[in-house]
Parts: C-alpha cells; structure tokens; sequence
C-alpha cells in the first residue's frame, strides 16, 4: 500500500507541473535548466543521506547512452513547456501522452519486440483521437493551440525517445540515473541557454523565484524520488494504471483552476487518446492479442 501511495502521490505532483510552469517568467530552456540543475542537487543529497554511492564503473560503460538519453530529457522538458506556453494544460498534456504510440510504433524496430494486432488496433485509435483533438483546434483556427499541441508531441517524442535509452543501460538503479541524467541535462543546457539568454535568467522576477524552487525541489526531486521509491515494489502493470493520475490531475487543474475550455470533440479525442495508450500498457487484457 505505501508503494502505491509513493507513485500516485508522484502522479499527482507531475500532474501539477504545467501550473508551476505558468508562474515561472523564463524561456522553456531556462525553466528546464534551472529543473534539472535544482532537482539534481536535491536528489544527490536525498542520495548521501541514503548512504548510497555512485557506480562510476557503470557510468563509464554507459556513458554513451547516459549522453543520448541527456539530451532526450532535456529536450522533453524544454518542448513540454514550451507547449504550456502556447495552449492549455489539458492540450499539452494530451499532445505529451503521445509518448507512448511513439514507443509502441518504435519498440518492434529498436527492440525487437513484436507488434500485436491489439497495440496496432491501439495505435490506430489514438491517432483518431488526435486528429479530433487537431481537427477541432482547425476548425476553431487556434494556431496558438495547434502549435502547443505540436511542441507537445515532439516533447512526446524526445520522452519516447528517453524511454527507450533507458532499455538499454545496465545495471544502475533508478534514483542513480536520475541523479546522473539531470546532472548531464543541466551541464549541456548551459551553454545553449547562456548563448541564447545570456544572462538574462538572473534577472527574473521575484514573483518567479518561489515557482523555480517549487519546479526544481518539488515537481523534479521529490517527484522523481517519490515515483521511484514507489515504483519499486509495484508491478508493471500498477504501474501503467497508476500512471493516468498524472493526466487526470492535469486536466482537472486546466478545467476546474485556470478554467480552460475543451470542446465536446477534443474531450472524445483525449479519452480515445489515454483509452489506446492505457490498453496498449495493460498486458493483462489478451482480446485482439495475437
């Protein structure tokens, strides 16, 4: 029971991210550094304090990975926020659990794994649900929305992407590839934010500074701790089920907080759109299985 609270919990704060973000009065690269550079600092403390050490011989033999999967992360967030910036909570969030079609479409390529008529079925019905999603937001002409939803998917598919780098580093625990991944981020984000923003980050507003700690301490380091603490004693099937917390919470945030509108189209979009990913997750369900 107290796994399941540690993940859902975890669900929760993830799901509360792009109200965060809202506050923050910084470019999507800046928030995504200062994230992960924050998040990073409090877990490597969280890490000590376990008495745990770093695995530096396994850093070495996965290093090329840990560098790809970086850059993916880094990637994932600044896009994600990127589309907080221009459409709703609800629109985002529904654009970013794309990832997992992207996964599914991707896994019998990168890793072999055989495509079943039940994940095709899956992938077909939520590509209906995001032509509804798109289709209503071109009828409404919302080109601020439309290029919300895209930066959306293509933070879908640099997670997609962070997903299947993780497949294949060996041997590290979860809460030391973290640490190390946005560690990586924040060193490669540097550069590329202070050649853009210069200094600028510095010169945020008082307003935002409560937010960049909330993102960095809150929604990156005790989010990530507590999704793995709790991750770690369920099985993979929990898990998949447990994950629509996270959407859940943000489209109730976008409807009940900030009062953000879906048509009755892009609502039937974003159900059919977790419905296939949801199934496709859930091995159990074995009708359309080959």
């Amino acid at each position: 029971m107290q796994s399941k609270i540690q993940f859902i919990l975890s669900m929760i704060i993830f799901g509360t991210i792009g109200l965060v973000v809202r506050k923050i009065d910084l470019s999507s690269s800046e928030r995504a550094l200062l994230s992960s550079l924050i998040g990073c600092l409090f877990l490597t403390v969280l890490f000590f304090m376990m008495k745990k050490k770093i695995s530096w011989h396994l850093m070495k033999s996965n290093a090329s990975i840990l560098l790809f999967s970086s850059i993916a992360l880094g990637g994932n967030w600044i896009f994600l926020y990127q589309s907080y910036d221009h459409t709703t909570i609800a629109n985002a969030t529904l654009g970013y659990y794309f990832a997992p079609v992207f996964v599914m479409i991707l896994s019998p390529i990168i890793l072999k794994e055989q495509l079943s008529l039940k994940k095709v079925v899956c992938i077909m019905v939520a590509i209906l649900g995001l032509v509804l999603i798109v289709g209503e937001g071109l009828s409404a002409s919302k080109t601020e929305d439309l290029l919300g939803l895209f930066y959306g998917l293509v933070a879908a598919a640099f997670y997609a992407a962070l997903l299947l780098l993780n497949k294949f580093i060996k041997g590290m625990e979860k809460l030391e590839l973290t640490i190390i991944q946005l560690g990586t981020t924040a060193i490669l984000l540097m550069p590329y934010v202070f050649l853009t923003s210069g200094f600028g980050m510095f010169n945020v507003s008082s307003a935002s500074i409560p937010f960049i700690f909330i993102l960095g301490i809150f929604n990156t380091g005790i989010g990530f701790w507590l999704f793995f603490s709790g991750m770690e004693k369920l099985k993979g099937q929990s898990i998949a089920m447990l994950s629509y917390v996270d959407p859940f919470v943000a489209i109730l945030i976008s409807a009940l907080v900030l009062q953000e509108q879906m048509t009755m189209l892009q609502m039937l979009g974003g159900a059919l759109l977790l419905a296939s990913t949801f199934i496709g997750e859930i091995k159990s369900l074995t009708f359309l299985k080959q």
